[in-house]
């Protein structure tokens, strides 16, 4: 039964994310995980180890378990529109190893993320949760200042139930966010807590202005956190559970009039600065669009888009990650594209591919009036298994590179600056638009206002909405105007609150004409960035210091 509920929790932990958007049930859905992780009883999962406080112990049991059946039930459910790879056969990849593909990739980034969830549960136990061996969870009630039985003299308040339970909520809060943090780091990242929220709940993404998306996984964690405290102590102290209760509920409130609070600030625009853009979603299937019949498509449909925009007098045009899948040069050199750039004289921001090294970069070209090259951005998180393996000593022989490139795309460096004719840019490139501190490090340079370009194609809707709510986020963090290109959707324009003002259809060709605005306000997080998590690890510090 254990492992049951705490599966249908994971499981409703998913379906807070975009499409289904249930947002309000992350309030809730980690409360049996943490539950059945500060509970008393404890099962050792290797014979003949008596429950003493060892490190093994702590690993090896039914709670690590749990932990980890959770995090495959969140992250599994989130992420399993990544099996939409599957047939990869227009690759000439046979079906069934196309399948073993899809399913490997499907695991892989899924037990990635489990253990994430593993580890919140190894640490929670090592440091706070080894007092529930041996001994309740809960100190016992005291009388005068004494733990009776033990002979020792403590401060009442140390002793309290509400004083441990909110060590053990700042303290799992605290760890969350450091693995958050630390998980942002490397290349498999994608579904932290804090995208529950988006594109629905705009109310407490505001909270993300403060200390970036960690504001939010912290709000979540600690609520579930007070209210799973509460029901320890509804069979010691009714007060303190009214009070946890009543804690939790108004924390809830707060956190949304808080955000609501920032929602309602006006957002001034200076107008004789507005930019007119225009964004193609030029709609090529992955299964024809790197063949000759999708370059023909994908020239026709960009040129004839390019021209109709340009006659409508946009001022910048706006194309999807390798909206054109040919090097650069060769575009400069023979393609219609250019052509009309030459003639029409509107500014473009190109998605192709650039050469460097012999390898290929995934790159955003800024092409002027004139069709030069102002400047060139390179994706710098290139995506794990598709266009580079991690650990490719390993994973290498067990799978090829799911890029039909005979060459190897390479990273592009994290200092990029992306100029444009009206201002500086902040850029993502398709997978970047998860990584908060790629945007904040750009907004912090002096970008003005955000361009992400992404493809998007071969994946059921469920990818491109948690792609759109990723990109909300970034909007909301940096404060910023953002234009989302895509080849099959969704793009769109979302302003510095996150109001998405123009969306696409999926699978549609689709021009679209709107109007952005550049912008030099620094939210706290692009001034200090992720702070809460810092202050948050050093009072658990803190408290466990006092507490022991």
């Amino acid at each position: 039964m254990k492992l049951l509920l705490t599966a249908i929790s994971g499981l409703l932990m998913g379906l807070t994310t975009a499409p289904f958007s249930a947002s309000y049930l992350a309030w809730i859905a980690l409360i049996p995980l943490w539950l059945f992780t500060i509970s008393h009883k404890t099962t050792s999962l290797t014979p003949g180890v008596k429950n003493k406080l060892k490190i093994r112990n702590i690993i090896v049991n039914e709670k690590t378990l749990i932990a980890f059946i959770w995090g495959f039930a969140y992250h599994g459910f989130s992420l399993f529109w990544i099996t939409g790879i599957h047939p990869m056969t227009w690759m000439g990849v046979p079906w069934l190893f196309s399948l073993l593909i899809a399913i490997f990739c499907w695991l892989f980034i899924t037990i990635w993320g489990a253990i994430l969830v593993t580890l919140w549960s190894v640490i929670f136990r090592l440091f706070i949760g080894s007092k529930e061996i041996g001994n309740s969870p809960l100190p016992p009630l005291t009388k005068g200042g004494e733990e009776q039985g033990m002979g020792i003299k403590k401060k009442t308040w140390l002793n309290n139930n509400l004083f441990q339970s909110i060590s053990r909520v700042v303290f799992g809060v605290a760890v969350w966010c450091l693995l958050e943090l630390l998980w942002n780091q490397g290349d498999l990242w994608w579904t932290s807590l804090s995208y529950t929220q988006s594109p629905n709940n705009l109310t407490i993404l505001q909270l993300t202005k403060l200390s970036g998306y960690s504001t939010v996984t912290a709000a979540i964690v600690a609520i579930n956190g007070i209210f799973a405290e509460s029901i320890f102590v509804l069979g010691v102290n009714k007060k303190q559970f009214s009070l946890l209760i009543l804690t939790g509920t108004l924390g809830i409130i707060l956190l949304h009039l808080g955000g609501f609070y920032l929602y309602k600030q006006p957002l001034i625009n200076d107008l004789s600065k507005e930019i007119n853009v225009g964004i193609i979603q030029g709609n090529i299937p992955n299964t024809i669009k790197l063949y000759a019949s999708g370059w023909r498509k994908a020239i026709e449909g960009y040129t004839n888009g390019y021209e109709k925009l340009s006659n409508q007098k946009v001022d910048l045009i706006i194309t999807p990650e390798t909206a054109l899948p040919f090097d650069v040069e060769y575009i400069i050199k023979n393609s219609s594209f250019y052509s009309a750039i030459l003639k029409q004289k509107v500014p473009v921001i190109l998605g192709a591919f650039g050469s460097e090294k012999r390898s290929y970069t995934n790159s955003l070209f800024m092409m002027t009036e004139t069709g030069n090259i102002l400047s060139r951005f390179d994706k710098v998180k290139l995506v794990p298994l598709g266009e580079y393996i991690p650990f490719e000593d390993i994973l290498g022989k067990i799978i090829n590179i799911l890029s039909p490139l005979d060459s190897r795309l390479i990273a592009g460096t994290s200092d990029q600056i992306f100029e444009t004719p009206f201002g500086q840019a902040i850029t993502g490139i398709c997978y970047e638009s998860a990584f908060s501190e790629h945007f904040r490090r750009q907004a912090n340079a002096g970008g003005q206002f955000i361009i992400t370009a992404s493809n998007n194609a071969h994946y059921s809707e469920i990818m491109p909405a948690q792609h759109h709510a990723q990109d909300v986020i970034r909007a909301i963090e940096t404060d910023r105007w953002m234009a989302r290109a895509t080849n099959t959707g969704y793009s769109a324009i979302v302003n510095p609150k996150g109001d998405t003002l123009w969306i696409s259809e999926m699978n549609t060709y689709q021009l679209h004409q709107g109007t952005i605005y550049p912008r030099n306000s620094q939210t706290l997080y692009v001034k200090w960035g992720d702070w809460l998590t810092i202050i948050l690890t050093i009072l658990s510090g803190i408290l466990w210091i006092i507490d022991n």
